[in-house]
């Protein structure tokens, strides 16, 4: 598995102090508010584990599997599998993102939320690709922006696997040009 990663981008350490960092910005922008953190499976868990235990805040947690990939590419189409089980109306909710890279899936998951009467929706990202947007989409926390390559590990994936890396590595070509 770690000899198709072409390089590291991200050491676990440097993980470790961006959520340090995020976990401090969002703990002193929600103080007082009803805070809900949605995590968009699968690729959320290992950040959102970490980040929340960042927050000095009460909230809450809860998750909505979604999926717009096929490999390498984005379909283009958000598909729903896993929803909400709380409501968010009149709640302020933080969303959960590892990686923010053509935009369509966080800007459709943001619409949705909205229209369910969220009092607000923020984006709070690991990595953001912006030169791999389809749509304009600016989240408000970024951990680091990353080059328009196919990364992996630490919840981001290639075909289901390569999550369990404990960094954020660039995928050799040869390991999905098979």
């Amino acid at each position: 598995m770690r000899n198709d990663i072409l390089k590291v981008l991200l050491s676990e350490n440097e993980i470790k102090e961006i959520i340090k960092r995020l976990g401090k910005e969002i703990t002193k922008d929600y103080q007082g508010k009803d805070l809900v953190v949605v995590g968009l499976l699968k690729g959320c868990n290992p950040f959102m584990a970490d980040l929340i235990r960042q927050i000095d805040l009460m909230l809450e947690v809860d998750y909505l599997a979604v999926s717009s990939y096929d490999g390498t590419r984005t379909t283009g189409d958000v598909k729903i599998r896993l929803d909400l089980n709380q409501s968010v109306e009149g709640r302020d909710v933080l969303i959960a993102e590892d990686i923010v890279d053509t935009g369509t899936t966080i800007t459709t998951i943001k619409r949705l939320l909205l229209h369910r009467g969220a009092k607000s929706v923020k984006i709070v990202t690991l990595l953001d690709k912006p030169a791999g947007r389809l749509m304009e989409c600016n989240p408000e926390y970024i951990g680091t922006s990353v080059p328009n390559e196919f990364v992996v590990g630490y919840g981001l994936d290639y075909n289901e696997k390569y999550r369990n890396l404990p960094y954020v590595g660039v995928l050799k070509p040869a390991a999905y040009e098979k």
